[in-house]
């Protein structure tokens, strides 16, 4: 008899694995997830500060699955895993499974902090990024038309949390913005302070992970381009109004973007030994769950430690582990079938980087390489137009890339206010 294969979320872990195993008859596979797309979290800002459109970025599981017809699409979302009875249950139906697999990725990590949680913008969803681009022009307008000098600075003050990848991007795409879309588009503001962007971060530098070199230049190009950097400062409360910091000062802004941190979720009926640091689930080498039998892990939502001889502590929570994770499994679910032996999970890291702005970027490439400047942006204009799900995505992207480029502007800056959901 065929096995089935459930995989909750169709990030990049999900859909590797899905279509690693799109042409094995003896599975049956059904995808869930609680959006009816997939989408490229990397570019999400993009979205936000419209130099992208959504479907760039995005494309249906449906159109996506079409030919695979082993494959399932189910739109819900999880509400609780019974593992006696291999039952998932979802908000709309229950599903039988003989494997499940989790690869649901991660959420914003607020810490704890209610007020931040509340008032803040999060930058993790492809939602997120609309709600941001929706929010921030409008407070534009309405920046247009205050006759309150104090009340049209908090509306083009810009305060992003987080100096990671994410932090850091946003951070650059505002700073050209500002001097350029915001001088020509908003004539009204012509004779205000312009916009002021502050990059905050708990650490002491920005995009903690990469090499000294990508550090000192990223932060040196932030300057240039007028983000006020401030290190060593950690957001502890955000009324909607003001940024107060754990060292007594604050900032006072109605824009607090939210990149500063993601966890992963708990999921009802996997006991809590299971978990290990931010909520990830426990895995050992071939992703199983620890404590289950048929219960399987992948990408950022999972933690394998003590098995990867260069993270033991972990992988980092990036695309390339996802991806990684998501064909190994599907390569150890074949070997399942024919009694082979199981592939212990090994990452080879290759490299990261980061776009500060236009004709800016960093890398560090695997044997101590770097890279930046102009080479590093175009490296990193690549690898995320190559990481894209399909062909459309690619040059639809590419496309809108290269008229913002030549032209240092989009005219993708458009309020949409969707009704309430069905």
């Amino acid at each position: 008899m065929k096995k089935h294969i459930v995989i909750i979320g169709g990030g990049f872990a999900g859909i590797n694995l899905a279509n690693s195993l799109a042409k094995e008859t003896n599975y049956t596979i059904t995808l869930v997830d609680k959006n009816n797309y997939h989408f490229f979290p990397p570019l999400i800002y993009q979205v936000a500060t419209g130099f992208l459109e959504p479907s760039s970025i995005s494309y249906p599981f449906r159109k996506l699955l079409k030919d695979n017809k082993n494959i399932r699409f189910w739109l819900g979302e999880f509400v609780e895993v019974v593992p006696s009875e291999n039952l998932l249950k979802l908000n709309n139906g229950e599903i039988v499974y003989d494997y499940l697999v989790f690869a649901t990725g991660t959420e914003s990590n607020y810490f704890g902090m209610e007020n931040v949680k509340k008032h803040a913008i999060p930058m993790k969803t492809l939602d997120d990024a609309l709600n941001m681009r929706n929010i921030l022009l409008q407070r534009i307008e309405k920046a247009t038309i205050s006759k309150s000098k104090a009340e049209r600075k908090r509306l083009l003050t810009m305060v992003i949390a987080g100096g990671g990848p994410t932090g850091v991007e946003v951070s650059g795409m505002f700073a050209e913005m500002s001097k350029t879309i915001i001088r020509k588009e908003y004539p009204e503001l012509n004779n205000v302070r312009k916009t002021e962007i502050f990059l905050v971060d708990g650490g002491d530098r920005l995009l903690a992970p990469m090499s000294e070199k990508s550090q000192k230049y990223t932060l040196e190009s932030l300057k240039k381009l007028g983000v006020q950097v401030k290190l060593n400062t950690q957001v502890v409360d955000y009324d909607g109004e003001v940024v107060t910091f754990k060292d007594g000062s604050y900032i006072k802004t109605k824009n607090l973007i939210w990149a500063a941190g993601v966890s992963a979720m708990l999921f009802k009926g996997i006991p809590t030994e299971s978990y290990g640091r931010g909520k990830r689930l426990l895995v050992d080498g071939f992703n199983k769950v620890k404590g289950t039998a048929n219960i399987f892990a992948i990408g950022d939502t999972c933690i394998m430690e003590n098995v990867d001889a260069k993270f033991p502590q972990g992988h980092p929570q990036v695309a390339q582990v996802a991806i990684q994770q998501g064909k190994n499994i599907a390569k150890n679910f074949k070997n399942m079938l024919s009694n082979k032996p199981l592939r212990v999970f090994k990452y080879s890291d290759k490299g990261s980087m980061a776009i500060i702005g236009r004709a800016r970027a960093v890398a560090d490439i695997p044997a101590n390489t770097h890279f930046y400047g102009f080479f590093a942006w175009i490296m990193w204009l690549f690898v995320h137009i190559m990481s894209l799900v399909n062909y459309r995505n690619r040059l639809q992207t590419l496309y809108n890339w290269a008229i913002a480029y030549f032209t240092k502007d989009q005219s993708l800056r458009i309020i949409v206010r969707p009704k309430e959901k069905i």
